[in-house]
């Protein structure tokens, strides 16, 4: 650049206001999904759909594979204003709103995705007011499939999995409590530390959606699966109530309409991909377990046992209740 042109760039900068570059509408996201996955390509679009909005001077960012730390230190991060949303799953979520741990803490629950919508609606009204009172807007809804046991060693019954090392989300302490007085041996972890963990025998089970376990490669030595669904994985998308009061109006109603696009996107995706990414996995060496009508019984039995020591610790009783008796009333119906 000639000297010249910085001189008139320089004259150009000092007749802005002082605060005007500092003031550009930024939006950073972050999450521990993986880099050009269905779920990244999903926020690019909302952010695009923001950014023109803005009048295109706003400044988006998407951060993924948890380059920004696991999802408590995600939601730490945009409580400081480091980031201002993030695409979190309830482990994150529940950091914020304790009570939308009903819808993913709760295994053999829900016995469809049908059911798990159902019981979401008429929740979230309740649910988005309460995050709202805790400085956060949730701007869409998604899940990313079924948690299932990824292991080192065939299991198909509870009590094979006993003594072996499970990798447990690192902040969840009430959980790791149950499953130690279960007699299982909870790994506390974050989300990145899955595969190097079963790699190296930190671990030897991964609770983990199919989508996650093909997308890290951890079947690579998790090689044996047990199919069953023992409960959704559900998320949101949030923006701090700070960042969204920054944003002009048209921009809100952008990023709503995208958030909502994007959140039955990544719903329709997490649905259709559990069988794809089985049949990839399979194809290189994962073997599927099947556990009969008998063990089937076993793992209900364990659920159920799981429930009371769940309600009050994991899930606000009160919101406990009120799952419960959405799911009765949706099965009524279905008869």
């Amino acid at each position: 650049m000639s000297s010249l042109a910085r001189r008139c760039l320089a004259t150009l900068l000092a007749a802005l206001p002082l605060t005007a570059l500092a003031q550009a509408p930024l939006l950073r996201i972050a999450s521990v999904v993986p880099k050009n996955s269905p779920y990244h390509q999903q926020m690019l679009e909302m952010g695009e759909a923001w950014r023109a909005a803005q009048g295109g001077a706003g400044r988006f960012t998407v951060f993924t594979d948890g380059s920004q730390g696991g999802e408590a230190e995600i939601v730490r991060r945009m409580r400081i204003g480091q980031l201002q949303g993030a695409l979190i799953s309830v482990v994150g979520l529940r950091d914020i709103e304790p009570s939308i741990a009903a819808l993913q803490n709760l295994p053999l629950l829900f016995r469809s995705w049908e059911e798990l919508d159902f019981v979401r609606e008429r929740m979230r009204g309740a649910m988005e007011k309460r995050f709202l009172d805790k400085g956060f807007v949730v701007i869409g809804w998604g899940d990313a499939g079924w948690v299932r046991f990824f292991s080192t060693k065939a299991a198909l019954r509870p009590e094979e999995f006993k003594g072996r090392k499970f990798f447990a989300w690192g902040s969840e302490p009430e959980q790791q409590a149950i499953m130690k007085s279960l007699g299982y041996t909870p790994v506390p972890l974050e989300t990145g530390d899955a595969l190097a963990a079963i790699q190296t025998g930190m671990i030897e089970v991964l609770p983990s959606t199919p989508y996650f376990a093909l997308a890290t490669q951890v079947y690579g030595t998790a090689a044996h699966m047990l199919e069953l669904n023992w409960a959704p994985i559900v998320g949101a998308l949030v923006v701090t109530q700070k960042a969204w009061s920054a944003m002009s109006p048209a921009a809100q109603q952008a990023l709503l309409q995208s958030g909502e696009k994007a959140g039955v996107a990544m719903r329709q995706h997490a649905r259709k991909e559990v069988d794809e990414a089985v049949a990839a996995m399979v194809k290189r060496g994962l073997t599927v377990h099947r556990p009969t009508e008998a063990q089937l019984k076993e793992w209900q039995q364990l659920a159920e046992q799981l429930y009371p020591r769940i309600r009050g610790s994991l899930v606000p009783a009160d919101t406990f209740d009120q799952v419960f008796q959405h799911v009765r009333a949706y099965r009524a119906g279905q008869r």
